[in-house]
C-alpha cells in the first residue's frame, strides 16, 4: 500500500471557515454497510443509529494554544513555532515544529515578545521541520507554562485560512447572532468533555457533540467511557 493512495482533492469551497452555530448541526454522512446506500444527515440524528447498551468511547484530551510566533535574532525574521510536547519540565525543553524551517539552525535564538521575557535557543534538529527548543525566562515551573500558553493561539488547521482578528470576531457574531453566548475558536476547537491538557489537534468528530446530544444518548441507554 502506498501513501499516495490516500490523497484526494478537497474543494476549497467545501471547507467551512466557521463552525455551525450549534455543534450538532454539522453534516454527517451515513454509509449503510449492507446495501451501500449513502445518506446525508446531521450529527443531531446520530442518536437514531444507536440503542440501549451500545458504547461510545470518547477521547477527552484538551487542546492547548500551541501556535506561537517569534522573531529570529539579528534578522528579525517572522517564525511560526508550533509546540508539540514538553520534553523536560525543569529545563524547559520543548519539541516543536518551525516554519520556515530552512532559516532555523542549532544555536539560533527566537524571541517571543518585545521585552524578551521569554526567548528560546535551538539545541537540536529532530526532523526537516522539527526542532528542540530550550526556553530561557525568569518564569518558574508551572508559571512559565501558563505564560507560554497565554502567548499562544488556538492551533486551527492550516485549511482554516483566516486570522483571529476583530473582523473575524464580527463574523462570529454574525454566525452566532441568535445564541446567548458566542463561542470563539478557543471554545469551539475543543470538545465539551475536554479534560486532560496535551493535544495540539482536537479529536475532530467529537467537536460536533453537544451536552444536549450527549444527554439524549444517555436517555436512550447508550453507555460512555473516556480515554
Amino acid at each position: 500500500m502506498k501513501l499516495s493512495q490516500f490523497k484526494f482533492k478537497l474543494p476549497e469551497e467545501q471547507i467551512a471557515q466557521f463552525p455551525a452555530p450549534y455543534r450538532e448541526d454539522a453534516r454527517m454522512l451515513v454509509l449503510h454497510r449492507k446495501t451501500g446506500e449513502i445518506e446525508h444527515k446531521s450529527v443531531s440524528q446520530i442518536v437514531d443509529y444507536f440503542t440501549e447498551g451500545d458504547l461510545f468511547i470518547f477521547n477527552d484530551t484538551q487542546v492547548f494554544p500551541a501556535r506561537m510566533y517569534a522573531k529570529k535574532e539579528k534578522t528579525m525574521a517572522n517564525i511560526e513555532v508550533f509546540l508539540l510536547r514538553e520534553l523536560n519540565h525543569e529545563n524547559r525543553y520543548w519539541d516543536v515544529l518551525v516554519d520556515p524551517a530552512r532559516k532555523i539552525r542549532i544555536g539560533n535564538k527566537l524571541f517571543f515578545d518585545e521585552d524578551a521575557t521569554i526567548f528560546a535557543e535551538v539545541i537540536d534538529n529532530t526532523t526537516s521541520r522539527g526542532r528542540t527548543l530550550r526556553f530561557l525566562t525568569d518564569y518558574e515551573g508551572d508559571d512559565f507554562v501558563q505564560h507560554l500558553y497565554e502567548m499562544g493561539t488556538t492551533p486551527l488547521p492550516k485549511y482554516i485560512a483566516r486570522p483571529m482578528t476583530e473582523e473575524t470576531r464580527e463574523k462570529y457574531e454574525e454566525v452566532f447572532m441568535d445564541l446567548p453566548v458566542i463561542e470563539m475558536d478557543e471554545e469551539r476547537y475543543q470538545t465539551v468533555f475536554a479534560k486532560h491538557i496535551g493535544a495540539v489537534a482536537a479529536p475532530a468528530s467529537s467537536m460536533h457533540l453537544s451536552k444536549n446530544l450527549l444527554k439524549r444518548l444517555e436517555i436512550r441507554g447508550v453507555e460512555t467511557f473516556t480515554i
